[in-house]
């Protein structure tokens, strides 16, 4: 039993890991920063409870909002270009944090024995589950309600206003900016709201698995956290959470058999599923600019008034 538990953390982790891609892919932006933000929440998490002693939920949250602040900062510069260059410099910046990350050594004294990041042999014993008395059930618990929360969050978000507009800006810039949207602004924002999600997503990573290394944070995991939303489509979050499922569920743990031939295998997968679904397995919608700023309304009014007269 445990090892479902397991798989539905590991699901758990990878949904938020994706949803922190699916707000910056809503502006039509791909990055592949999202890997070091994990990273950062990782590290920073790990780093609050273990060497500070603090409670878990303050640390996840603690470790998003500084990966928000990475994330707005990086997003400023990173965003000034866009298509292949974008995806070069948030590749470039994911690999600075980790090679940052095999160069950290900071460590406190704690019960007896040095905890904190150590170099290349990463950040051993962050073990606030275990020490607390929490069972592998409670931590799943635990990362599917902070999933459930974020879901419904950005689920909210997208049938407002907020994400009509990072929709308008992912479908059609110049339209966007038409209309009076500030580009920049939109983009760093969802950057920064990706860095927060990345970044709490990290953070209980960390926990689930108590002993974290910079290799684990490479190309391969920003490869998949843009996966997610991709395949499983921009038209509603539940698309990354199928996704998940189908990546981690299917190809990575149902066909274990198969070993290596499992990557080769994911990128055909990929391929067929773009081919079939090219917006997604949910699909994606465009919306509407007049009518996400009145102007099909107002249009019209002026047209009867023009009629009446």
């Amino acid at each position: 039993m445990d090892f479902y538990f397991g798989l539905l953390q590991i699901f758990g982790v990878h949904t938020l890991l994706g949803l922190s891609a699916y707000v910056v892919l809503l502006t039509g932006q791909v990055t592949m920063a999202q890997a070091g933000f994990y990273a950062i929440g990782a590290y920073s998490a790990g780093a609050a409870t273990a060497m500070f002693g603090l409670h878990i939920l303050p640390a996840v949250i603690l470790a998003g909002l500084v990966t928000a602040g990475i994330a707005c900062i990086v997003g400023f510069p990173a965003l000034r270009v866009k298509g292949l260059m974008l995806v070069v410099a948030t590749l470039a910046f994911g690999e600075m944090v980790r090679l940052f990350f095999f160069n950290l050594t900071w460590q406190v004294e704690r019960g007896g024995e040095m905890v904190g990041p150590n170099g290349a042999e990463g950040f051993r014993a962050i073990r606030y589950f275990p020490e607390n008395g929490w069972e592998v059930w409670h931590v799943t618990v635990f990362i599917w309600i902070v999933v459930a929360v974020i879901m419904a969050a950005l689920w909210w978000m997208d049938h407002s206003r907020a994400g009509a507009v990072l929709r308008a800006v992912g479908h059609d810039e110049t339209a966007a900016q038409s209309v009076g949207l500030n580009l920049t602004a939109v983009k760093v924002g969802a950057m920064t709201l990706g860095g927060f999600i990345a970044g709490v997503g990290g953070g209980i990573y960390a926990h689930t698995v108590t002993h974290i290394e910079h290799g684990v944070f490479g190309v391969l995991l920003a490869t998949f956290a843009i996966a997610y939303p991709i395949l499983g489509g921009l038209g509603s979050v539940f698309g990354t959470v199928i996704a998940v499922l189908f990546i981690q569920g299917f190809l990575i743990e149902g066909l274990r058999f198969v070993g290596d031939w499992r990557s080769l295998l994911f990128g055909a997968l990929i391929v067929v599923a773009m081919n079939l679904r090219p917006h997604g397995l949910l699909g994606e919608h465009a919306p509407n600019l007049r009518r996400i700023f009145g102007r099909e309304k107002t249009e019209r009014e002026a047209l009867n008034t023009k009629e009446a007269k």
